[in-house]
């Protein structure tokens, strides 16, 4: 089934749900959703956290979470024009949340992850937008909570994406649209590295510490980290993602 045909008939089932669940407590719903999030299950969780929404529409726990079903569709939608629509879904729940909850690092965080999953297909112009957008959410989700992993790896792929901006491309960008900020990739590489120290866990931190190496020329370390990384199980949505793009790096090092 086409994406646009699969969103439709999915918009007629979730109809059909908010009569079947309209009358559940919030909490239930907000249960039931959460538990599907679990298993990447998104067009199903929303059936649950959408009417909880309209119970519910300053729940910060449900509008970052229907913010990451949106991100989940989006990277199963198959065209540009369904991806950009779903993620500028995303972005519209998680700034929501990030207005009502000004101190809660996570609703801060989905701005900066929801602009980084739509970032590859902007044009120069909106990219370079997004990376103001995406450098500014996850400084504030740090400084409230320097301990979050996944904060420290956006900010490290930003480091990292940033630094191997040509000289060219660079003063182009900065010429037509505005200054672009200056980074390292040496910045990037303490970045993932403080998240590995908080959560080894994450074969993503392992993966995007070896391509940064890649990117400095430094081979044995790169190979080092993809390797342990690519050898971790799938336990995240975008784990498999992950990997293709760390296999592509260490296919190419020498």
């Amino acid at each position: 089934m086409s994406s646009r045909l699969f969103l439709k008939a999915f918009s007629s089932a979730l109809a059909l749900v908010y009569t079947a669940v309209g009358a559940e407590p919030s909490d239930d719903l907000i249960a039931k959703g959460d538990a599907l999030d679990q298993d990447f299950l998104a067009a199903q969780a929303l059936q649950f956290y959408l009417p909880a929404e309209k119970l519910q529409p300053a729940n910060v726990h449900v509008l970052v979470r229907i913010a990451r079903q949106y991100r989940y569709l989006m990277a199963d939608a198959t065209t540009r024009d369904d991806k950009l629509r779903l993620g500028g879904i995303a972005l519209d729940y998680s700034q929501r949340a990030a207005a009502l909850a000004p101190r809660d690092a996570e609703a801060q965080l989905a701005i900066a992850i929801s602009y980084g999953k739509m970032l590859p297909l902007m044009g120069t112009k909106e990219q370079i937008e997004a990376a103001r957008h995406i450098k500014a959410s996850v400084d504030r989700a740090i400084e409230l909570d320097p301990n979050n992993d996944l904060a420290w790896h956006i900010l490290g792929r930003w480091n990292r994406t940033l630094s191997d901006v040509s000289t060219l491309k660079r003063g182009l960008a900065s010429f037509i649209y505005g200054k672009l900020p200056r980074t390292t990739t040496e910045e990037a590489v303490r970045c993932f590295e403080r998240a590995l120290d908080i959560n080894p866990g994450r074969l993503m931190h392992y993966v995007e510490l070896g391509r940064a190496y890649a990117q400095m020329g430094k081979t044995a370390e790169a190979r080092r980290f993809l390797e342990k990384g690519l050898a971790m199980p799938n336990l995240e949505k975008d784990d498999p993602e992950t990997k293709r793009r760390g296999q592509e790096t260490l296919a190419r090092l020498q």
